[in-house]
């Protein structure tokens, strides 16, 4: 099973494009997407955002969905059209087309091991970014939750996710980097973990929480099976984009190389060791 098979870098952050070190990162981890999706039964589309989906039109840093081989028989599981802007419906409209496969609305389903929830709120329920699908999955005596860019901002959400009694729970921590996320929003987040930690033997926070340093001390002060993704599966931390401008300081970056990649002329070989 396969869920939210994308890959973004943060375009811009603190003005700066991605590093070429998170950039060699990036290739190895599509590299790894690539070949999962080749052989997956089940691929799972919490939402199209270009960070979760294969991307007919992706830019350097993504994952295109043009290099993607999926089975004959795979089954599909995404999110239905409810709360999806026009740009969003095209985008899904158009990797069906180049997965030459329908992306079959999955929300509010029960199958076999699946069950997929209605529409939650993409982080806060009153912002622009519409909604996303979660996952359940009950493989033998553990459920696993896949609550994709909640951002832990709206309760109800949360107390939907503990109402389905996982085991493991991987979801979005809140955008400590984006300025206007408000006092209140981020003691919301901080009670929704809280809650989470009370409810749930394993908790993963990760993704947009730690687009920042900020984000690490805020999972640190949570309880220790609180974790992030580089923890749970055992490897060490390496928070690249939140380090993207140490990375320009201690890894000088040539001029024009961001131009060269994207026209296939320079590589990211000097840095994949870093």
């Amino acid at each position: 099973i396969v869920v939210d098979p994308g890959v973004a870098l943060g375009y811009k952050r603190h003005g700066l494009l991605p590093h070429p070190v998170q950039v060699a990162q990036g290739e190895r981890i599509r590299r790894k997407i690539v070949e999962e999706l080749s052989r997956a039964t089940d691929v799972v589309i919490s939402h199209f955002h270009g960070d979760h989906v294969p991307l007919p039109n992706a830019n350097p840093y993504q994952l295109k969905a043009q290099n993607v081989t999926l089975r004959e028989n795979v089954r599909i599981w995404a999110k239905g059209p409810e709360s999806m802007s026009r740009n969003m419906l095209s985008r899904s409209r158009e990797l069906s087309s180049v997965l030459k496969r329908e992306l079959p609305k999955a929300e509010s389903k029960k199958e076999g091991i699946f069950t997929f929830s209605a529409p939650v709120p993409h982080g806060d329920p009153h912002s622009r970014f519409g909604t996303v699908m979660m996952t359940r999955i009950e493989d033998h005596d553990t459920v696993f939750v896949h609550a994709s860019d909640i951002q832990l901002l709206h309760s109800p959400t949360i107390s939907f996710i503990c109402g389905w009694h996982p085991d493991i729970v991987l979801a979005s921590g809140p955008p400590l980097y984006l300025p206007w996320i408000s006092f209140q929003q981020r003691e919301t987040a901080w009670h929704n973990a809280l809650q989470l930690a009370d409810n749930v033997d394993t908790v993963i926070l990760d993704h947009h929480l730690l687009r920042c340093a900020r984000g690490r001390v805020w999972l640190d002060e949570l309880p220790s099976h609180v974790v992030c993704a580089a923890d749970f599966m055992g490897v060490p931390r390496r928070f690249l984009e939140a380090q993207r401008r140490k990375l320009y300081r201690t890894v000088p970056v040539p001029e024009g190389w961001h131009e060269q990649y994207a026209q296939g002329t320079a590589t990211t070989k000097k840095y994949r060791d870093y």
